[in-house]
Order: C-alpha cells, then structure tokens, then sequence
C-alpha cells in the first residue's frame, strides 16, 4: 500500500522526463528511453531499460508493441495497479508514430490522469493504514487478555 503512491510519483516524474527529452532535448525514443532508465529507480527503470532495448533491435516490432511487451513484462515487479498500467499503455499507442508536439501533448495527458490515480492511492493508502494499525492494537489486546 505505501509502494504504490511512491512508484506513481516515480512513474510520473520519469514520463516528464521523457516529455523533456522528446520536446527540448530532440533525443530519439531509444535512447530518451535509455537516459530514463538510468535515472529511475526499480522496479520501473527495469520496465524503461526493456522498451530501449526493444527500440534499439526493432526486429519487426512496432513501438507500440514493444511498449506493451515492456509494460506488460515489468508491471508484476510493481505495486501498482490496472489503472496505472493501462494509462502507460495508451500512451504506447501514440509515441513514436505521431509528431513530437502530438507525442508530448499525450504524455502531458497520461501524466494528469497518473497523477489523479496518484491522489487515489493516498488516501486509500491513508485509509487502510489506519484500519491496520488498530488492529495490530486489538489483536495485540486480544493476546494480553488471553494470556491473563
């Protein structure tokens, strides 16, 4: 539970970065994708190492294929959910096969909706914990009364 908002946070800041490379630093997919993976942590840059790679060999696959490999692949290593994972997955749909301004206005997108999805996991983050730490309290009562 605690994870989940900390890798959204991640996953967020590491499609900004992508948003940077693509629209200021002109650099290709392959290698925008290579620069994020060094610079994000696991299990998500594991998920950004495989896209470059993929991009890198293309052997007949499109982008969108090897983005969703890529996802579809890493997202068990996460402690994220299907929403997260679908998000990322609609913005393979578009990158590399439109123009840069159209690839960044969709990351720009995918970013406003993680970062919804981001706020969800706080609270239910929020919530949950709470419920644990009473009973952690109660089952911890329930043993000293037991035990007396």
């Amino acid at each position: 539970m605690s994870r989940r908002p900390q890798q959204i946070r991640r996953l967020i800041q590491a499609l900004q970065r992508l948003e940077t490379e693509i629209s200021y630093g002109f650099t290709h997919l392959p290698d925008a994708l290579d620069i994020i993976a060094r610079q994000t942590a696991e299990p998500l840059a594991g998920i950004f190492r495989e896209m470059a790679a993929g991009l890198a060999v293309m052997s007949g696959h499109s982008v969108k294929e090897v983005w969703q490999s890529a996802v579809i692949g890493g997202w068990k290593k996460t402690s994220m959910k299907d929403a997260e994972k679908e998000i990322l997955l609609q913005i393979g749909f578009t990158l590399g096969l439109t123009g840069r301004e159209d690839q960044v206005k969709h990351l720009r997108l995918g970013i406003r909706q993680l970062q919804a999805e981001e706020e969800l996991a706080r609270e239910e983050q929020q919530r949950y914990e709470k419920m644990w730490k009473s009973l952690g309290l109660l089952a911890g009562a329930l043993v000293v009364i037991l035990i007396y």
